[in-house]
Formats: C-alpha cells, sequence, structure tokens
C-alpha cells in the first residue's frame, strides 16, 4: 500500500475512533445505546441493530471458527434470520419472540495498535468492525435455544501487515428489564483472522451454537432480553494470563514423642 493511500486510511481511521468512543472494554460496562448500522436485517425497533442496503464484502474471507464452516451453511443462516425482525421460536407459543440483537455500547470497534499503542492513528495496526448478525430460536424441554450469527470486517491501518488477528468476540444475553440488567448467559469467543497481505481486508464469520437458557414465565418477561454482541479485548487479556500455579505447602515435620 502506497504512503499516501496510508495516510487516508489513517485519517478514515481516526473518524472511526472518535465515532465509536472507545476500542471496546468490558461487555457490560456502561449504559446500553443506540449502535451503529448493521448491514443484513430490517430496521427494528428503536436501539436495536439496524439493516438497510447491504454491504459488498471484500475479496478475502478468512475461515469461521467454531459452529458451523460451511459457506452454504452460513448463507443460509444469514438469509434466513435477521438481528431485529420479529422472528418466531420453534417449539413455543406464538406470542414469544427470539430476543433481539444489539451492538454493546463501546463495543462496536475493535483497535489493535502497534506495541499495544491504540491512541494514535498512524500506530494502528488493525481496526475490526461488525457487517451483520442474525439469530435462531427454539425452545427444547423448557430451555430456550440460541443460534447466534455475527459477520465482521479487518481494516489495515497504517501500522498494519500480514499475519493472524485475534478476534475476542463476546456474546451475551441480558435481562433488561426496569428493575435493572441481569446477565443470563455469556460466552467470549476467540475468532483467527488471516492477513495475507498489506492490501487485504478480510471479513470473519462466527455463528455460535447451543446458548441455552431457561425460558422465562411468561413471554412478557423475554421482552425484556437483548442479545448484546461486541469486541472484548479485555477480557482477551485476562485468557491469555497463565494461571498461577498453587503453592506448595511443606510437610509438616513430626516433633518429639509423635509417630
Amino acid at each position: 500500500m502506497r504512503w499516501c493511500h496510508r495516510l487516508a486510511v489513517a485519517a478514515l481511521l481516526s473518524l472511526s475512533l472518535l465515532a465509536s468512543g472507545c476500542g471496546g472494554g468490558s461487555i457490560f460496562g456502561g449504559p446500553t445505546a443506540s449502535p451503529p448500522p448493521v448491514a443484513g436485517g430490517s430496521s427494528g425497533p428503536s436501539g436495536t441493530v439496524a439493516g438497510g442496503s447491504s454491504v459488498s464484502p471484500p475479496s478475502s474471507t478468512a475461515p469461521v471458527a467454531g459452529g458451523s464452516s460451511s459457506p452454504g451453511y452460513l448463507s443460509n443462516f444469514f438469509s434466513r434470520s435477521s438481528a431485529n425482525t420479529p422472528q418466531p421460536v420453534a417449539g413455543a407459543p406464538a406470542d414469544v419472540e427470539c430476543p433481539y440483537i444489539q451492538i454493546r455500547e463501546g463495543a462496536g470497534t475493535l483497535v489493535i495498535g502497534d506495541g499495544g499503542d491504540s491512541t494514535g492513528a498512524m500506530s494502528l495496526k488493525y481496526q475490526g468492525t461488525f457487517v451483520r448478525a442474525a439469530r435462531q430460536c427454539s425452545v427444547v424441554a423448557e430451555q430456550l435455544i440460541m443460534k447466534v450469527g455475527v459477520e465482521g470486517r479487518i481494516v489495515l491501518g497504517p501500522a498494519g501487515g500480514p499475519g493472524t488477528v485475534d478476534v475476542p468476540l463476546r456474546i451475551a444475553v441480558v435481562d433488561e428489564s426496569p428493575a435493572g440488567a441481569k446477565p443470563i448467559v455469556t460466552r467470549l469467543i476467540h475468532i483467527p483472522v488471516l492477513v495475507q497481505s498489506a492490501n487485504d481486508n478480510p471479513t470473519f464469520s462466527h455463528v455460535e451454537d447451543g446458548l441455552s437458557f431457561p425460558l422465562p414465565r411468561t413471554s412478557k418477561i423475554l421482552e425484556h432480553y437483548i442479545v448484546y454482541i461486541g469486541f472484548d479485548p479485555l477480557a482477551a487479556e485476562v485468557d491469555k494470563k497463565p494461571t498461577p500455579k498453587p503453592k506448595h505447602k511443606p510437610e509438616a515435620k513430626a516433633g518429639p514423642g509423635t509417630g
């Protein structure tokens, strides 16, 4: 990539950072807010992941990490489900709907800097964003089973180049009832994304199967449930830290007259 083009990319990344607020903190940090648009669905209620026109994916696509990786399966999943349009739940009464998806405030942009520095535009190596999301629900033995699919892309910054990017994707189901938010189930998924060249802006996809939790007593309670997606690099750093080994306690020596 020519230097003048990288300067233009740096300017665009700077504007994106200002718009996103931060590079993704804890998925439960801060209040909810209207997320940026994600292509691949129709517009829904205020504060949900918005749809609209589709976004043309870049030329290369990173392998799917986990879940079902077949391109046909992914295409079928995203075409038959959405992020925020009303969607029935298989095996449940007609008034039960699959919870909507939102991008968690402050967790919609992944920023990876050179040497851990993500404060300057020229030090940016990679930036991750979401392209679209979708979900499907069913009820089995009084458990609500969810499949949540996420697609995003990695854009190279001025300091970026070929390599593998670890995308820390957080998916969390939260009860946002008036009494207060309560996490129901949460998962952190590491998605390795291969960047093949300095001109490569690869996409990544993931479908998380088997997000399960007890079906609420009434559909009114389920209406307060929200599926949050976001980048969670802070939790990813904790995952990387080795677990300290327990210290071995020396055996007590037998005293006089014992044994």
